[in-house]
């Protein structure tokens, strides 16, 4: 008869194995499933929409996220966008011309699939209906606000929490759609205040049934937060992440709140696996915590097409 400890040690190790089993598998599945979020080469695909998505594919991604302005954006976000749209090179808003059809054939013609999109709060606020049932066309499960643009939005903590409620309520109007809320951080999320962060606020405060979030690792990083440690204490909490890397450690000069302060470490973005975070361990760990979907994201990529071989090349061996 085996002692009730020798048990209780046998159970223990055939557990963790089972894990780590279902762990290697769950990521050898997401090998086949890596993803781009196209900010990486906006300027690339506003040119050549499906010569990019072709070389995507080519190169071995299976999953696209768009980002915005569309059509069916809020007006007041489209004209703040042109702005930002002439630095960039970028001539029309997303879907650069195509009808939603065509763009879902490009999509099925080159073995892509994408699940989620980027898209602002402001449209979430004043043109949820025709943007859901639009995005809803091409198969889109998430939608996900990218940065909050306007810095009263996020003040306080009282502002975090008032958020946290406006995302519940928008998240339940998406679901009728098939699509989930999802938060993008940005890195202005971690200052502390009464013992909790902003990302803390949102995280406690939304409703896991209608909020998911997209873990950006750098940003995340850049704010002084660890993001193994939020996949940890954060379970299933994370359905989404942004992976990219850094030429040398990074923190933002201050809160992270300005944009110069995201400026100023552009520069030091790198390639997934060439720089100096532990990418598979933060990947580890985001398998066992039930992230999804993985995007490569290193944002104005210099060199997008070594970027997308490299990124590849790394990331289907991890």
């Amino acid at each position: 008869m085996i002692h009730r400890r020798k048990f209780l040690q046998i159970t223990a190790a055939t557990a963790s194995t089972l894990m780590l089993q279902d762990a290697l598998g769950f990521m050898k599945e997401k090998k086949k499933t890596l993803g781009v979020q196209l900010f990486t080469l906006p300027k690339m695909v506003s040119q050549d929409f499906k010569g990019t998505l072709k070389l995507i594919s080519d190169t071995g991604f299976r999953e696209v996220e768009f980002f915005g302005p569309y059509s069916f954006s809020a007006p007041e976000t489209i004209e703040q966008w042109k702005g930002i749209a002439t630095q960039l090179g970028i001539t029309q808003n997303a879907f650069y011309g195509y009808s939603l059809k065509d763009v879902k054939k490009i999509l099925d013609d080159l073995d892509l699939k994408s699940h989620s999109a980027h898209l602002d709060l402001g449209t979430m606020r004043n043109n949820l209906d025709p943007a859901m049932e639009s995005l809803a066309t091409l198969g889109i499960k998430y939608a996900a606000v990218p940065a909050l643009t306007n810095p009263e939005d996020r003040k306080t903590l009282d502002h975090f929490r008032r958020l946290a409620d406006e995302f519940n309520a928008i998240g339940k109007q998406m679901s009728a759609h098939g699509i989930t809320f999802v938060y993008h951080n940005h890195g202005y999320e971690h200052w502390t205040a009464d013992g909790q962060t902003p990302m803390e606020v949102l995280l406690k405060n939304t409703d896991p049934n209608f909020v998911a979030f997209e873990m950006d690792i750098f940003w995340l990083t850049a704010g002084g937060a660890d993001p193994q440690d939020f996949l940890k204490r954060y379970p299933r909490r994370f359905k989404l992440m942004h992976i990219k890397d850094a030429s040398e450690p990074i923190r933002f000069s201050g809160d992270g709140g300005t944009s110069d302060q995201w400026l100023a470490l552009f520069p030091k973005m790198a390639d997934p696996g060439s720089g100096v975070f532990d990418i598979k361990g933060i990947l580890s760990e985001a398998v066992k915590s039930g992230t999804e979907h993985f995007f490569l994201e290193r944002d104005l990529a210099p060199d997008p097409a070594a970027t997308l071989k490299n990124s590849y090349s790394y990331l289907s061996k991890v």
